[in-house]
């Protein structure tokens, strides 16, 4: 069988976290740069696919977008990389499970969200910002627009919509870790992840890229960008740590546990 049960799943999610919650530092420092780095990567791909589309295009411009956002996750799933959003889910369930502790799950947070920011930000900077490629033409344009969208935002807007993107997210890293196949583990990537950007939910990870390649570009402060940190972390963790570590663990986990 070239997939997992999701009782397996379960299970092997678990095992993951707990690998990820104990991994030393020099690994989370260089492996969370590369997360932040490649999601940076898949959204700058997607600025670069949409940026001169014609505007009577529409939601298929956007569709086109959302299909070639996915290769950051792609690239953290097969490639090797640390993300946040995805512990959220792994690392959380291995907490529910008790194989770890509350402090290991807070220190594995900690140093993938700030690793995460520094390698997004490294794109924003070096290819957005220096090589030009958010900053010209109508990429500058589609570049604050994609800003803007997340800035715009209530902090109650924002919140919930940071738990629907997280959900999606965490729905992909279980369809990763449910595929045995490099194949298996793309299209279960791809369909999650391109659901949330297509729709135009929040994700962490993703403004730690678009919004600061804005700020480079003279548009929005840092001041904004914090702003909108907070309410789409707390979203990212509740969509990913409530809707799929915690009701998996209730249901394939929590019965058999002593």
């Amino acid at each position: 069988m070239s997939f997992h049960t999701p009782q397996k799943v379960a299970e092997l999610a678990v095992e993951a976290g707990v690998r990820k919650a104990n991994l030393p530092a020099s690994t989370l420092i260089v492996l969370g740069f590369l997360g932040g780095a490649f999601i940076a990567f898949g959204f700058l791909l997607d600025i670069r696919v949409t940026g001169n589309l014609p505007k009577e295009w529409g939601s298929l411009a956007s569709f086109l977008g959302a299909a070639v956002f996915p290769v950051g996750l792609i690239m953290i799933t097969v490639g090797g990389g640390e993300l946040v959003t995805g512990n959220m889910i792994t690392v959380m369930i291995a907490g529910l499970a008790r194989r770890i502790s509350v402090g290991k799950i807070i220190t594995n947070y900690i140093w993938i969200t700030v690793m995460n920011f520094i390698g997004a930000i490294f794109v924003a900077y070096m290819f957005g910002h220096v090589v030009g490629l958010t900053e010209t033409g109508p990429f500058l344009t589609q570049t604050i627009a994609n800003a803007q969208a997340k800035l715009d935002d209530t902090f109650i807007k924002s919140f919930v919509s940071a738990i629907g993107c997280n959900w999606l997210v965490g729905m992909a890293v279980w369809l990763a870790i449910s595929a045995q196949s490099v194949g298996g583990k793309i299209l279960g990537v791809w369909f999650p992840i391109m659901a949330f950007v297509a729709i135009g939910f929040q994700n962490l990870i993703a403004n730690m890229f678009v919004i600061p390649a804005a700020i480079f570009a003279g548009h929005f402060t840092w001041f904004d960008y914090f702003r909108n940190f907070v309410p789409v972390f707390l979203g990212n963790t509740v969509g990913g740590s409530l809707f799929v570590a915690c009701i998996y663990y209730v249901a394939y986990l929590k019965p058999n546990q002593k």
